[in-house]
């Protein structure tokens, strides 16, 4: 174990990712804290750590695959690991960043260990690309000591790829919001991604059923992805333009403001994990109306805590009279509670760290 405050940590991941600048400030107290991004930082990322502690490849990678700009960064990558020493290498979205920990690791002959965190696409769809993409998946998980996941379903496929041992818990909320606006009973949003895996096109679909039923609904969409021109001119076409708005990437307040006006919230993803998203929405009282997913089934149990849309026309036909029936107001009391015990981020954060110090020699 490093001299001088404990263990010794690099972060190595997307550093424009406000999810690898949480793990970053709720890691800082605790670790002599390093980090490596594949693009550049946040600016609060300059705050935390300073320019010594920090290493910006400044590429554009491709979550999917395909990183040859980032590969290209490993002789860099390696001569600033071999000089920092440090503990573990902590590596966020296995196939690209997780690939660069383990090739330097073996490269340079670090002391350090591997410690991956999946995020959800690198297990569930990246590995089904083909042999090359389902061998490189597999050669990272088993260099890694521990892994964590924030779904079960995910541990089991990470277990299935040869992963060693898998902490399961959810990338949750740093707090808990407050209660400060009254609901509109029938606003809903939707903030993932504007792009295919995301399917924002069946959120449209979707909102379409209940505009038609509820004359005062509306939709806020939130973030932004190629597929918004076509989104945009499909609203229009559908004579829904006054009632569905496009409002392009939010900064965390103005996000946090949609959350707690809006009643439902909508996430219909063609894969994914437990969502920080979901977690946030249910955290501000909403209500959510998740795709047919096992880490969905999960979240929300048996229509205990909102609703699973399957994609279906019978499922959307349905969708306005399924919502109708639901107390809202009792909903969202009772998801609020889930959330803060069950998706607070700190207490496993301390799990995850002692965890390390247990497989840390001494």
């Amino acid at each position: 174990m490093s001299l001088g405050g404990g263990l010794k940590l690099v972060l190595i991941g997307d550093g424009e990712s406000p999810h690898l600048l949480k793990w970053a400030r709720a890691l800082k107290p605790r670790v002599q804290l390093y980090a490596i991004s594949s693009r550049g930082f946040l600016p609060e990322f300059h705050q935390l750590l300073p320019d010594a502690q920090r290493l910006a490849l400044n590429t554009a990678p491709d979550h999917g695959g395909g990183n040859v700009a980032l590969i290209k960064q490993l002789p860099k990558v390696g001569a600033w690991l071999a000089e920092t020493d440090a503990d573990w290498l902590h590596a966020h979205y296995l196939t690209s960043h997780g690939t660069l920990a383990w090739a330097a690791k073996f490269g340079w002959r670090l002391r350090a260990q591997i410690a991956g965190s999946a995020w959800g696409s690198d297990i569930l769809v990246t590995p089904q690309r083909g042999g090359a993409w389902r061998w490189m998946t597999k050669k990272v998980l088993r260099s890694c000591a521990v892994t964590t996941s924030d779904s079960v379903h995910m541990a089991e496929r990470m277990r299935e790829l040869g992963a060693r041992e898998v902490m399961v818990f959810p990338f949750g909320l740093e707090a808990m919001p407050r209660q400060n606006a009254r609901k509109q009973p029938w606003l809903c949003f939707a903030n993932r991604g504007l792009e295919p895996i995301y399917r924002p096109q069946l959120v449209i679909d979707a909102f379409a059923r209940i505009a038609a039923a509820q004359p005062e609904a509306r939709l806020v969409v939130a973030n932004d992805g190629s597929l918004r021109p076509a989104l945009e001119a499909d609203v229009n076409a559908r004579g829904l333009a006054d009632r569905v708005s496009f409002v392009g990437r939010l900064d965390a307040a103005a996000q946090a403001a949609h959350y707690a006006r809006s009643t439902w919230f909508l996430s219909l993803p063609e894969s994914d994990s437990v969502s920080v998203s979901v977690l946030e929405a249910m955290a501000h009282g909403c209500v959510p109306l998740l795709s047919e997913l096992p880490a969905n089934r999960e979240l929300i149990g048996d229509s205990a805590r909102g609703l699973i849309v399957s994609g279906t026309p019978a499922s959307l036909d349905d969708l306005p009279a399924r919502m109708a029936a639901l107390d809202t107001t009792r909903l969202a009391a009772s998801n609020r509670d889930w959330v803060a015990a069950n998706g607070l981020f700190e207490p496993h954060v301390q799990r995850f760290l002692t965890r390390l110090k247990e497989l840390t020699p001494a």
